[in-house]
């Protein structure tokens, strides 16, 4: 007689665990996908990041498909697909890392490895991070730990890594409405810092003890232990500093320190220390951001000297208090030995005499300083007075990421600033020692913007940087030129919905993605150019520009108009009527393939010039100026690309310069200008400088020194020359 045979189910939670896989790998290939508009691929990477932060258990499908796509991509060569498949893995990686299998990080760091062999930037980018990937295997949750200690600033003992956002929007394109609705969407509620330290102690626990952790129970008890937490979080810090440096052999004995933190937590909170169960989720918490409106070019380098100076001061008191509290103890133990006498407690007195700062306020400032004495300030508060103990000699271990908000014209007036920071630093060498500078862009403007055939987002006529950025780099086209395109729309979004309503975080959340996982840079040659004014007498005026410079003759600007009114029609008018425009000189370096500089002269009759740094093919590089001379006359239409030029004017009349297309930065009654690539102040400040034992030190130190002055702006990919 057979036996009935029942048909077999499948596990629900295999069944579910197929189904999420499945919904992630759709969610993937729409990311992929070539025919999708920019605007939907960044939303689509968004609603992807924020499935796994609600849901962490999806963690693992997502990781487990884009390891199978990273590994497709190997096979098949699609290198397009690279970039976006690494940062969106990696980033779910510093989110979840907890939820994340031993095994299968195995396999994200065999596939990350493969990588290496690929050409830049895709080697690049996987090598930074294999470097995270084999430090989370050895520490769980080191990642997420460092992240949030510098991104908060949370003080500590034992990483001293600090980071500060800075978000600078150009007031000539945020309007009082979009920058009021933009400022409340980035500058969220501030996290206190002890619920800071809770999350980093529930992620490091649940990261390193793994099923051995009960989430909702830690949970609880870092809540009833108040201010006692904080004991607990240097505790976790060191250990976990310390496992970094152990490396692989010191990996059981950090699991059995995690292990006793754990309990000890537990004890103290009245709960059971050997409790396990399910985990807790941990969201990585956004960076605090500090909004500008830039209406003064000096508040960027007083943000920087603001921000050094603070840390520095903070450093300072702690190490004082360190001092004090010692002090404090070997008092106590003298006393309980001793007789009393005054003797005992001399050299005692003697070193507080040494350090008058023990017994001092903190230096503070108020109102405006001038730079010099901010300067000053600085050096003082870095290296502290000679009678004083000097302060740990960590240098690099702040980092400023400055976010520009605007068009052309904001980066105009970065480059400027940017050039007046390096100047100042070649005489000092101060906030380089201490400040990683990283800059990042968000491009929005105020203008009607099109459809442009060169982008899949939408550009204007002031965008002409982030178009090149998004053609060189889709990733960042993507997500920060299609956010761009949506900022505008914020103000009457916002003005819709009441004002107790929740902020929204789809703006945060996507510039905490750039931030993070923006470290590739475009470096863009900046450009120096001498103006000479009409019955200006001493030196020419000395101004930088990185994308355009307008030079327009008043008399001929209707002229000039028209003639773009017709190229933007695709008609020509072959006939010319009367003066074609004021006749001038110009001398300027022929850019060849050779790389040898052939100076040539002419003169041509033009009613403007229109000279651009930024390459409408952007397999030409940034590396050179194309310059185009307009004329009714076809034969005048002349156009060339040089990296120096000079041109003057030979009549007895003048014309207008416009920089960066910003008419904040228009000069009038100019008779000639002269442009070059912009010097780095470091560099020529070496090459002038003179020593004792002659030119040749000079050279010696000088060749190995960048000599042209570069302004990098953060993305995803980079160039790939």
């Amino acid at each position: 007689m057979n036996k009935k045979t029942t048909p077999w189910n499948p596990p629900v939670a295999s069944t579910m665990s197929s189904a999420v896989e499945a919904s992630m790998y759709n969610s993937i290939q729409a990311i992929l996908r070539q025919a999708a508009s920019s605007c939907n691929k960044g939303m689509l990477r968004w609603t992807l990041h924020k499935k796994v932060e609600t849901h962490p258990s999806n963690s693992v499908s997502l990781v487990r498909v884009l390891v199978k796509e990273l590994e497709k991509v190997e096979r098949l060569d699609y290198k397009m697909h690279v970039i976006p498949l690494l940062h969106t893995l990696n980033y779910v990686i510093i989110q979840q890392s907890s939820h994340i299998p031993c095994k299968l990080f195995q396999r994200v760091y065999e596939c990350f490895k493969r990588l290496l062999t690929l050409p830049e930037p895709y080697c690049t980018i996987a090598l930074r991070y294999v470097r995270g990937i084999k430090m989370e295997q050895i520490t769980p949750g080191a990642l997420y730990q460092r992240r949030v200690i510098a991104e908060q600033s949370l003080r500590n003992k034992h990483f001293p890594q600090q980071e500060r956002v800075f978000v600078f929007a150009d007031p000539a394109v945020f309007s009082g409405s979009l920058w009021q609705a933009v400022r409340a969407d980035l500058v969220l509620a501030g996290h206190q810092s002890d619920t800071l330290a809770r999350l980093v102690l529930l992620h490091t626990l649940q990261a390193g003890l793994g099923k051995a952790c009960h989430g909702p129970i830690l949970t609880q008890a870092l809540e009833d232990l108040g201010e006692d937490v904080e004991k607990y979080f240097q505790e976790v810090v060191l250990a976990v500093e310390q496992s970094i440096e152990n490396g692989e052999a010191g990996r059981d004995q950090h699991k059995t320190r995690l292990q006793h933190i754990y309990s000890d937590i537990l004890t103290s909170a009245n709960q059971d220390p050997k409790a396990r169960g399910s985990l807790s989720n941990t969201p990585l918490p956004s960076p605090e951001i500090h909004f500008h409106l830039w209406t003064n070019e000096e508040e960027l380098w007083n943000e920087l000297v603001n921000f050094t100076l603070n840390v520095s001061t903070s450093e300072r008191n702690s190490m004082y208090q360190e001092e004090e509290e010692e002090d404090v103890s070997k008092r106590v133990s003298l006393l309980s030995v001793d007789s009393g006498i005054e003797k005992d407690l001399s050299d005692m007195e003697e070193r507080e005499q040494r350090n008058p700062f023990t017994r001092s306020r903190s230096p503070c400032f108020r109102g405006r300083m001038k730079p010099e004495d901010k300067m000053a300030l600085v050096q003082e508060n870095i290296k502290g007075p000679a009678c004083s103990t000097p302060l740990p000699k960590e240098e690099g271990n702040l980092t400023a990421r400055i976010v520009m908000m605007g068009d052309d014209r904001v980066l105009g007036r970065l480059a400027k600033a940017y050039h007046s920071i390096r100047k100042r630093e070649a005489k000092h060498l101060i906030l380089t020692k201490r400040v990683n500078l990283q800059i990042y862009y968000i491009p929005v403007t105020d203008e009607p913007i099109v459809n442009s055939p060169e982008s899949t987002s939408q550009v204007g006529d002031r965008l002409s940087l982030a178009s090149f950025l998004g053609r060189v780099d889709p990733w960042y086209e993507s997500n920060i030129n299609s956010l761009g395109a949506m900022i505008p729309k914020l103000a009457g979004t916002q003005s819709s919905h009441s004002r107790s309503s929740e902020p929204n975080h789809f703006l945060v959340d996507v510039l905490s993605y750039y931030l993070r996982c923006g470290i590739q840079p475009v470096h863009f040659t900046l450009y120096s150019v001498k103006i000479s004014v009409s019955g200006q007498t001493g030196s020419p005026v000395n101004e930088v520009f990185v994308s355009h410079l307008d030079a327009e003759f008043p008399e001929f600007k209707t002229l000039r108009e028209n003639l773009k009114q017709e190229r933007s029609s695709l008609r020509r008018t072959r006939k010319t009527h009367g003066t074609c425009g004021a006749v001038v000189s110009m001398n300027y370096t022929k850019v060849s393939l050779s790389k040898q500089e052939v100076v040539q002269g002419m003169s041509v009759m033009t009613c403007g010039v229109g000279i651009s740094a930024i390459s409408p093919n952007e397999t030409e590089g940034l590396d050179s100026l194309t310059v185009h001379f307009d004329s009714t006359n076809p034969r005048c239409c002349t156009e060339i690309r040089t990296q120096n030029i000079k041109i003057r004017i030979l009549e007895d009349k003048t014309f207008t310069v416009c920089l960066d297309k910003d008419c904040r930065r228009k000069y009038t009654h100019v008779q000639s200008i002269e442009i070059s690539p912009c010097l780095d102040p470091g560099y020529c400040l070496q090459t002038s400088s003179k020593f004792s034992v002659g030119e040749e030190r000079e050279a010696g130190l000088s060749k190995y020194m960048c000599k042209i002055l570069p302004l990098p702006i953060n993305t995803f990919t980079g160039i790939n020359h």
